[in-house]
């Protein structure tokens, strides 16, 4: 197998279920499995041009960015203000899950704490710039974006001092 090629649980999940689908299709009609293969590979075309620059990206991040500096200012002992710049990170790290994952799992090997990197993920998911200039505010309407967004604020780093002040690593 190649190097870091792994087949965890989240694999096993995923192989599981397109099989239990394959099979529902099959039931439904002996033609749709084949169908839906095609389907699904078909979006491999328009995924793989994002995920390989992504995680070449990602790859050198890790050997650009100092893992000392990531320790110093967000490792285990960074406080409340690490969780601040990683939620406001978060909010500011453009593109979907290719983008920010691997950046994720950079930060991660580098030697970022739980907490910050639960803040970043939660700020991330939750008010991602780019998806709400591009999706909820011309969709919902800024007055929709501001009602989500105002009761959320504080989501970001409540998550991540709740994982400082429980998991000890």
């Amino acid at each position: 197998m190649p190097r870091g090629f792994s087949l965890d649980l989240s694999a096993f999940v995923l192989i599981a279920l397109a099989l239990l689908t394959a099979a529902a299709a099959y039931w439904k009609d002996p033609s749709l499995p084949l169908l839906g293969a095609k389907n699904g590979l078909s979006m491999i075309w328009f995924i793989l041009p994002r995920l390989v620059p992504a995680l070449i990206l990602a790859g050198m991040l890790q050997v650009l960015i100092p893992q000392e500096t990531v320790a110093r200012y967000f490792g285990q002992q960074s406080g409340l203000g690490a969780i601040a710049m990683a939620s406001a990170a978060g909010v500011l790290t453009p593109g979907g899950p290719m983008v920010s994952v691997p950046l994720l799992v950079v930060l991660a090997n580098s030697g970022m704490a739980l907490g910050p990197l639960v803040a970043y993920m939660t700020s991330w998911s939750l008010f991602g710039v780019q998806r709400i200039i591009a999706w909820e505010a011309p969709l919902m309407g800024w007055r929709f974006v501001l009602v989500r967004i105002v009761p959320s604020l504080a989501f970001p780093l409540i998550a991540g001092w709740l994982v400082k002040l429980w998991y000890h690593e």
